[in-house]
């Protein structure tokens, strides 16, 4: 099967070496072209100046794009040329309602949609460990099955079309809150000077242990913000989240409280650091 990757952002670039590695990939699209050139240029891979020219050409359409608005203007421009039978898997983080248009485009055309969004942040992407929720027809999902699995640790079939996006908003709300709590236990730590490799240690083999603090919780006490998920990514789904919450009278104050403080280190200038950059916040409490 031929697999085509369309986005080579931070997370995009690791899958799409690890589609490559697998020898799945064929074509790579990305805005910046020179971008795309540069991630081709050792590898057996064609890369094409327009998305709807890739989309005729593969199997598999794997997109991997920042907001609802690139999606929909993707799928709207690879319609025309892609062929009956091909997949469409969605691996960004949207709304729900976007992954549904997106599907709706496609059935016309006789082409599967699946909206795939994964978590496990750029080391996950970089070492094929992702996890995987996915929406859509389940047969459209094995039969892209062993493509998705160069790329992830984990795959799991959620129900129709947007339930992979909800699920990712799901993610998302409880990263915001680890990320609250991870961040205010160690600026309280720091406050009690306490030596903070040992508490990371002691910490860590506990029942508060967790894939942040192992991850993010020595750079973050030693002032290092260098991005696996950038805080205004995280800020734009968290507002997604907000607005699908809105729809079914949910209130999720942990993650209004964390737009609040996003929107704060944005306009600080923090926004492409990491979502550990709110340690910045908490230390100055």
């Amino acid at each position: 099967m031929r697999a085509g990757m369309i986005g080579l952002g931070a997370m995009g670039l690791g899958m799409a070496a690890n589609l490559a590695e697998a020898g799945y990939l064929a074509a790579v699209y990305n805005r910046t072209t020179a971008k795309a050139h540069d991630f081709a240029q050792p590898l057996d891979v064609v890369v094409y100046e327009k998305p709807e020219q890739l989309a005729a050409q593969v199997d598999i359409v794997l997109l991997c794009v920042s907001a609802d608005n690139d999606v929909l203007s993707l799928v709207q421009a690879i319609a025309g040329s892609i062929r009956p039978g091909s997949v469409v898997v969605d691996m960004s983080t949207v709304s729900s309602e976007t992954a549904v248009q997106a599907a709706a485009l496609l059935e016309e055309r006789q082409v599967a949609f699946l909206d795939a969004p994964v978590s496990g942040g750029v080391e996950g992407a970089k070492n094929g460990t992702l996890s995987m929720m996915v929406g859509g027809d389940e047969q459209a999902l094995e039969k892209v099955r062993l493509v998705l699995e160069a790329m992830t640790a984990r795959i799991i079939h959620i129900g129709p079309t947007g339930t992979g996006q909800a699920t990712k908003a799901v993610n998302q709300v409880m990263c915001a809150g680890i990320n609250q709590a991870v961040t205010e236990a160690l600026a309280f730590a720091a406050a009690q000077q306490l030596p903070m490799a040992q508490v990371l240690e002691a910490v860590a083999g506990g029942a508060a242990g967790n894939w942040f603090l192992d991850h993010r919780g020595a750079s973050m006490t030693n002032g290092v913000f260098a991005p696996g998920f950038k805080l205004a990514l995280h800020h734009k789904d968290l507002k997604i989240c907000q607005a699908m919450a809105e729809q079914v009278g949910s209130h999720l104050p942990l993650t209004d409280a964390t737009v609040l403080a996003y929107r704060q280190l944005m306009a600080e200038g923090f926004g492409e650091e990491d979502i550990s950059a709110l340690y910045r916040l908490k230390h100055l409490e």
